[in-house]
């Protein structure tokens, strides 16, 4: 009997040391069913992977970007071999993010993300969880990775059919019969870029002669935005940031080929002249902008020693955010101006004046002068309405071409040697209307998951902003932008 009592202790204290273990890691069981009722799963941080989580909460809250996934990958399910799949980073980055929205059933609480380190190794990215990364870094490490990807795509069906595909008068039954059976339809997916791709403008005049250079062109995939000095008794803005990113800068000794040419017509015949050096205007615009628009702004300083420091400056920033006067455009005579006005009303920019950008709010104007509506000209409780955004309220902000919404902010703590990722992020809308935008924000901590609220979020210090652009043809259809409350 002794021993008989003896084993039951054992067993009651194994029993109890389980039990107090499980309670340690999950904690009680109707505390985590009562978790997941209005949130999303949570990624387990598998040694310094807060960077590679906070940004994938981030995309999985830009739905266009969930949209082109899987228009991309639409290539891919008529393969037969299905273990192939998990191969491209694109299927992989799909499934990762439908699962942290809410578009795939899953059972867990709490993901596990190492297969999109694995499926980056294959692309030669080799990323190591166990130092510290950024998030901006990585970004672009997805997006460059997708465009090899895309590039890497044949570009027509089958290398004997170019001159067949390039003939639009030949049926698809002629091909068929040539090819002894019907031809799968030709992909165009190499040629879509993500919806994060844009284009900058360069623009390049002489103060001298004022001849323009040819516009140049380059992409990006995010805005990396600088922290101008802080002016005392002025909060920093986001505005402040991006008119900075466009300001005009001087360039000096540059050759010009209209003043060489002046020069050139006022000498005699046969005379030779020199190539006039003057200075050049340089000033950088949005030639293109994209659907989904991520912007950095970069904390990284340098101290007079060479060490680097992190800027813990708080940047203001919407829920909505308009661009228009950041856009290029082409500059239009004045003579035409009004007539370009009338045949194209529903194209013309706020904020932009025969092609040339006005100043935005928090920019240095005279007294007295009104400012240009812009983000945060706007009374902040307007702007940061959870329901509604009347575009009618206010002249200055009525009918923007480009107003974009905000879908996450990714923020960094601690300093430039060692910190931590959290994001906050819009809850997935409610599977009974998934085309709303949802009004609930929550926080997200590797595997921990909470609400929170839009004060909350417009009060952190972002790293990284996801928006996306609300097209205007909605703004057409009604005057005010609702959100699902």
């Amino acid at each position: 009997r002794y021993k008989v009592m003896k084993n039951w202790g054992v067993i009651g204290g194994v029993a109890a040391a389980l039990a107090a273990g499980m309670y340690v890691l999950w904690g009680p069981i109707t505390e985590r069913k009562r978790r997941r009722k209005g949130l999303v799963p949570g990624l387990l941080n598998l040694g310094n992977t807060c960077f590679m989580n906070s940004l994938l909460q981030g995309l999985s809250s830009c739905p266009s970007f969930i949209k082109w996934l899987e228009e991309f990958t639409a290539q891919y399910k008529t393969d037969q071999n299905q273990s192939t799949e998990h191969q491209y980073l694109s299927v992989t980055l799909l499934h990762l993010l439908r699962a942290l929205s809410c578009q795939e059933v899953t059972e867990d609480d709490v993901l596990d993300a190492s297969c999109l380190l694995e499926v980056l190794r294959t692309y030669r990215w080799q990323i190591s969880s166990f130092e510290e990364q950024d998030a901006h870094e990585l970004f672009h490490v997805l997006t460059s990775s997708l465009e090899d990807e895309r590039d890497r795509q044949p570009r027509v069906t089958h290398l004997f059919d170019v001159h067949s595909l390039e003939q639009p008068e030949i049926t698809q039954k002629q091909i068929s019969c040539r090819t002894r059976g019907s031809l799968p339809p030709v992909s165009n997916h190499w040629k879509s870029q993500h919806p994060f791709h844009g284009r900058l403008t360069s623009n390049m005049v002489c103060k001298h002669c004022e001849h323009q250079s040819p516009v140049r062109y380059d992409t990006f995939d995010s805005l990396s935005l600088s922290i101008p000095a802080a002016v005392w008794g002025r909060p920093m803005t986001l505005d402040h940031c991006l008119h900075h990113f466009i300001s005009s800068e001087s360039v000096k000794d540059v050759v010009c080929d209209n003043c060489t040419k002046i020069q050139a017509e006022g000498t005699l015949n046969g005379q030779s002249i020199e190539n006039q050096r003057t200075t050049f205007v340089k000033q950088l615009k949005l030639g293109k902008l994209p659907q989904c628009l991520c912007i950095h702004l970069q904390r990284l300083s340098w101290s007079n020693q060479g060490t680097p420091l992190k800027r813990h400056e708080h940047v203001q920033f919407n829920e909505f955010l308009i661009m228009d006067i950041y856009k290029y455009r082409i500059p239009v005579h004045k003579s035409s101006q009004n007539e370009l006005n009338q045949r194209h009303s529903e194209e013309t920019t706020p904020g932009t004046k025969d092609g040339i950008a006005i100043k935005p709010s928090g920019a240095e104007q005279p007294s007295g002068a009104k400012p240009v509506f812009m983000n945060g000209a706007c009374p902040s409780s307007f702007l940061m309405s959870s329901g509604t955004f009347p575009l009618a309220a206010f002249p200055e902000c009525s009918s923007p071409v480009y107003l974009y919404r905000l879908m996450a902010v990714v923020v960094h703590h601690g300093d430039m040697h060692s910190g931590h990722f959290v994001t906050y992020r819009r809850s997935p809308p409610s599977p009974k209307n998934p085309l709303s935008v949802s009004s609930q924000w929550l926080w997200i901590s590797d595997d921990t998951v909470r609400k929170a609220s839009l004060q909350e979020v417009l009060s952190s210090s972002a790293y990284l902003l996801f928006y996306e652009r609300i097209h205007s043809r909605v703004q057409h259809q009604s005057l005010e932008l609702r959100v699902e409350e």
